[in-house]
C-alpha cells in the first residue's frame, strides 16, 4: 500500500493505542492462569493476532469482543508437533518458547524470513546446555523439551524478551530457578513491566540485587481481570508530532508507567539543544521516532544503538536509506548514529517501509512537514493499523494508493 502525505500541522486530541508490551504478557498470563481472565484493551494489530494465536495452540480458549477478551486458561498442554505461528512478532516468539518447552512434545514455531532470521541464539546455548532439541528447519523452529529448573545466566545487553520468557515458564516448574543476568543491562524497563504482569496474576518473582531474580517454582498463575494501559512507545510518534510543530493533546497514558519508552517527551525535549547526545540502549524502539525529530530539528547524535539491527529491519540502516532522500546526512556506526542537520528537501523518490511499522511512522512524520509519498505503509498493520487514519483525524491530509 502507498500513502501520500501533504504537508500540514497535526491539530487535536488523541488517544494513545493501548501499549503492545503489556497487552503481550497480560494475554500470556491469562493463558496460563487456570479459570476465566478478562484483559481488556487490546487492538487487533498483527503482533496482537499472533500472540492469540500462540497461546490457543498452548492450550487457552479465547474469544474477543472489541477490545475485550476472554480467555480460559490452563496449564501448557499442546499435541505432538502443533503450530505456533507468530507471523512477525519477535515478543510471541520469544516469550512462548519456553512455556511450550516444559510439556516435552514436540511444538513448530513458525514466521515471517525476518522473524526467523532474527534468530533465538540465546535460547540455543541454553536450551543446548539442557538436552533441549532447538532446530531452524527453513522459515520455523522445532523445538522438544523438557525445560527443567536450574540457575540460567544471560548476557543483559541482548532481548530482554528472553528472561521474560524464561520468567513465565519458571514459575510452573516443579523445582526453584534463579536468573542471573550479566552487566551490562539493557532494556531494563520491559523486565519490569514482565515482574508487574505475573504480579498481577499472583506470581512471586524474587530480586536478589539488582540482576538476580530467584523465581519460586510449583506457582499458580490465577484468573484476574486486568486493563492494558496507552502505550508510549506508539504514543511516542503522537507527541513527536509536537516536536514538530503540531499541537496534539495524547490522552489515555499513565505518567508513571514502567514503560521505558515514556522518555521519548525527556527526549524531545533534549534534541531542543545543540549537537545533543542521548542514549537509547533502554529505549531501542524510539530510534526510528527520534531520528527523524533530530532529522527536521538540527541533527543529534545517539547511543547504545546497536541492537537495532535486530529489529523488524535493520533500523538504523533503514533509517539512513530513508533520511537520504530528504537530504539529510545519516552516519551509522557500530553502536551510534549520527544525524546531521540542515534542514529537510522535498524527497525526489517515494519512501519505503521496509517492512517496518516504525520505520513507516517515522518517515510519515517527516512526510507532513513537506511532502512525500511511503511505499508499503501496511507495515503500520503490525503494532498500530490505526495510526494513518489518527493522523487524519488530527488534521493531515492523508491519500491513499495500491
Amino acid at each position: 500500500m502507498r500513502v501520500a502525505i501533504s504537508p500540514g500541522s497535526a491539530v487535536g486530541t488523541i488517544s494513545a493505542p493501548p501499549s503492545k508490551s503489556y497487552a503481550h504478557r497480560l494475554m500470556i498470563c491469562a493463558a496460563l492462569a487456570c479459570g476465566q481472565s478478562t484483559v481488556r484493551g487490546i487492538a487487533e494489530s498483527q503482533d496482537m493476532l499472533a500472540t492469540l494465536d500462540c497461546i490457543g495452540a498452548l492450550g487457552a480458549k479465547w474469544s474477543l469482543d472489541g477490545d475485550s477478551l476472554t480467555v480460559e486458561g490452563s496449564a501448557p498442554s499442546f499435541p505432538d508437533g502443533a503450530t505456533f505461528p507468530c507471523r512477525e512478532s519477535g515478543s510471541t516468539l520469544r516469550f512462548l518458547m519456553p512455556l511450550a518447552a516444559i510439556c516435552g512434545s514436540k511444538a513448530i514455531f513458525t514466521g515471517s524470513e525476518r522473524l526467523i532470521g532474527r534468530g533465538v541464539g540465546v535460547y540455543e546455548r541454553l536450551f543446548s546446555e539442557r538436552g533441549i532439541e532447538l532446530v531452524r528447519v527453513g522459515n520455523a523452529f522445532e523445538l522438544r523439551g523438557p525445560l527443567k529448573p536450574g540457575e540460567f545466566r544471560l548476557a543483559g545487553n541482548v532481548s530482554s524478551q528472553f528472561i521474560s520468557g524464561l520468567l513465565f515458564a519458571l514459575t510452573l516448574l516443579d523445582g526453584d530457578s534463579a536468573i542471573e543476568i550479566i552487566p551490562p543491562v539493557e532494556s531494563r524497563p520491559y523486565i519490569e513491566i514482565t515482574i508487574d504482569a505475573l504480579r498481577r496474576f499472583g506470581i512471586e518473582v524474587q530480586r536478589r540485587g539488582e540482576n538476580r531474580f530467584e523465581v519460586p517454582g510449583r506457582q499458580s498463575y490465577l484468573p484476574t481481570e486486568a486493563q492494558v494501559e496507552g502505550d508510549w512507545s506508539n504514543a511516542a510518534f503522537l507527541h513527536a508530532l509536537n516536536a514538530l510543530g503540531g499541537s496534539v493533546e495524547v490522552t489515555g497514558l499513565n505518567g508513571a508507567s514502567l514503560q521505558g519508552d515514556r522518555v521519548c517527551l525527556e527526549a524531545f525535549a533534549q534534541l531542543d539543544a545543540e549537537n545533543a547526545t542521548i542514549d537509547i540502549a533502554d529505549c531501542p524502539d524510539l530510534g526510528p521516532v527520534l531520528f527523524a525529530v533530530a532529522a527536521a530539528r538540527g541533527g543529534a547524535t545517539f547511543t547504545g544503538t546497536r541492537r537495532l539491527r535486530i529489529k523488524e529491519s535493520d533500523r538504523a540502516a533503514a533509517m539512513a536509506s530513508e533520511l537520504a532522500k530528504f537530504g539529510v546526512s545519516c552516519i551509522v556506526e557500530e553502536n551510534s548514529v549520527i544525524i546531521g542537520g540542515g534542514g529537510l528537501g522535498i524527497p525526489t523518490e517515494p519512501l519505503r517501509g521496509h517492512n517496518d511499522h516504525r520505520i513507516v511512522m517515522s518517515l510519515a512524520l517527516l512526510a507532513s512537514l513537506v511532502g512525500g509519498e511511503i511505499e508499503g505503509a501496511e507495515a503500520v498493520s503490525k503494532s498500530y493499523p490505526g495510526f494513518f487514519d489518527d493522523l487524519a483525524s488530527l488534521g493531515l491530509e492523508i491519500t491513499y494508493g495500491a
